[in-house]
């Protein structure tokens, strides 16, 4: 089988499609041109490869995720499946896949995965698609590739409100937890070893791990994403006892995660976007997980970045 339209051609069509704004979402005769398009046997390409090929064969995408990124990636009872905003978008990628495949049964299975082996996870092929926080960087690009960038966070500090800690500066002869295997780890590093700042630190195996270290007292403040630290105090109503604290220390672009040189994958990923761009559910899943209460009842509260904003735009987003 054949596509009659080339891949790029077809993503760019698409593109073009998507910057035409609204007044293309119906045709003359009201028929409703937002919708995904449906599967057909023309659209699964003529000989599958990579992750697409493995996904067909086996009948199951395995989905990796986080158990403590809320909002991203998180899970509340033992036992229940993982849910989030990254979740959401892993899962609209999985239906563009099964459009890719002509509408082939694809099942969905879950691997848990940690800052130290989400990578590894993706590259042994025991999971296809990592759906946590994961920070899309030059040097992760050469092991992994990312999808377009669906949020931007930026390294902050977790602290209690009567620590007295306002900045990294105050932290010379502390006690700073930091997650293993993240960014943010490796940046403190840089930053105490930069300015001899005598911090000591400590790495928590999760994010879980890292907060339960600071709230027992073992660690005096704990670096990670803002985003992260915000949901920990909303899930831990600790609002009175916490607080986020400090400037930026880094910027996080973060991205789903999947299989480098893999082309079909790569072009069901950007479709997905695009699609999910096109039908508004990329700002709805936004406003589901950090305008409105979350589904486990917490409310972030936090407005679209002006980073996330022209990442949307570039995707044919208008309407915010």
């Amino acid at each position: 089988m054949k596509r009659t339209i080339a891949r790029g051609a077809l993503l760019a069509l698409v593109l073009v499609a998507l910057r035409a704004g609204p007044a293309g979402a119906e045709d003359m005769t009201g028929a409703n041109n937002t919708a995904p398009p449906a599967a057909t046997e023309d659209s699964m390409p003529a000989v599958l490869t990579g992750t697409l090929k493995k996904i067909h064969d086996s009948g199951t995408v395995i989905l990796g995720y986080r158990e403590a990124s809320f909002p991203f990636s998180y899970v509340r009872q033992a036992g229940a499946p993982p849910i989030g905003y990254s979740i959401d978008l892993c899962l609209g990628v999985v239906d563009e896949i099964k459009r890719e495949l002509g509408g082939a049964p694809v099942a969905v299975s879950y691997l848990s995965v940690t800052a130290d082996t989400r990578m590894d996870a993706i590259m042994s092929g025991k999971a296809d698609l990592e759906c946590g926080s994961t920070t899309s960087n030059t040097e992760r690009q050469k092991s992994v590739a990312f999808s377009p960038v669906m949020f931007v966070a930026g390294t902050k500090l977790l602290v209690k409100r009567a620590s007295g800690i306002s900045s990294y500066r105050d932290l010379s002869g502390k006690t700073l937890v930091v997650t293993s295997g993240t960014t943010n780890e490796a940046a403190m590093h840089l930053l105490n070893d930069k300015y001899k700042l005598g911090i000591t630190i400590v790495a928590g195996k999760d994010h879980q791990e890292s907060y339960d270290m600071l709230a027992s007292g073992k660690a005096d403040a704990f670096a990670t994403d803002d985003v992260l630290l915000a949901g920990f105090i909303a899930a831990n109503k600790a609002q009175d006892t916490m607080a986020v604290v400090g400037d930026f220390i880094t910027y996080e672009p973060y991205g789903l995660m999947f299989r480098k040189d893999d082309p079909e994958m790569a072009d069901a990923v950007s479709r997905a976007f695009l699609t999910m761009a096109q039908t508004g559910d990329l700002v709805a899943t936004y406003h589901k997980w950090f305008l409105q209460p979350t589904p486990t009842g917490e409310f972030l509260n936090l407005p679209l970045s002006l980073q996330l904003t022209e990442s949307l735009r570039a995707l044919g987003v208008d309407e915010f």
